[in-house]
C-alpha cells in the first residue's frame, strides 16, 4: 500500500492550476522517476478540472487510484495511491491538508498561486507520515 502523490489545486475560472504537491518515487526506476511525476501533475489536474465543486470521487487510472475532494470555494485535494490504499484514509487526510491549507495561505493567493509562490510545506510530511510500511 503507498502513496505517490499529494496535490492542492485551485479550481478556478476556466482552469485548474497547482498550488503545491509532493511526490513519492521513490520506487520507480530512476530515469522514469520524471515522466511519472509529470503524469500524476497531469492527472491530478485533469481529474480536479472534471470534478463539480462540493464533490469527492475516486478514479481509477492505469494501476493507480486517484481521490479527489473538491471544496465549494474551489480548493481541490488530489491523493495518488494504489488500488490497496484505503479510501476513507485518503479523504481524511484531504480533509485534513484543504482544512491546513486553506488556514495557512490566504484565498487571495489561491487564484494567481504557483508552486514556486505559495508557502505551505507540510504536504512532503504528510506523504511521509501516511505511507503504509510494509515489513
Amino acid at each position: 500500500m503507498r502513496l505517490y502523490s499529494l496535490s492542492v489545486l485551485y479550481k478556478g475560472d476556466p482552469k485548474v492550476h497547482l498550488l503545491k504537491a509532493a511526490y513519492d518515487v521513490s520506487t520507480f526506476n530512476f530515469f522514469q522517476r520524471s515522466s511519472v511525476q509529470e503524469f500524476m501533475t497531469f492527472t491530478s489536474q485533469l481529474i480536479a478540472e472534471r470534478s463539480a465543486p462540493g464533490s469527492r470521487a475516486s478514479v481509477k487510472e492505469q494501476e493507480y487510484l486517484c481521490h479527489v475532494y473538491v471544496r465549494s470555494d474551489g480548493l481541490a485535494g488530489v491523493v495518488i495511491a494504489d488500488n490497496e490504499y484505503p479510501q476513507r484514509v485518503c479523504f481524511t487526510l484531504l480533509d485534513k491538508v484543504l482544512d491546513e491549507f486553506s488556514r495557512q495561505v490566504s484565498k487571495m493567493d489561491w487564484p494567481s498561486g504557483s508552486p514556486a509562490t505559495i508557502s505551505y510545506s507540510a504536504l512532503d510530511g504528510y506523504l511521509s507520515k501516511y505511507q503504509v510500511q510494509t515489513p
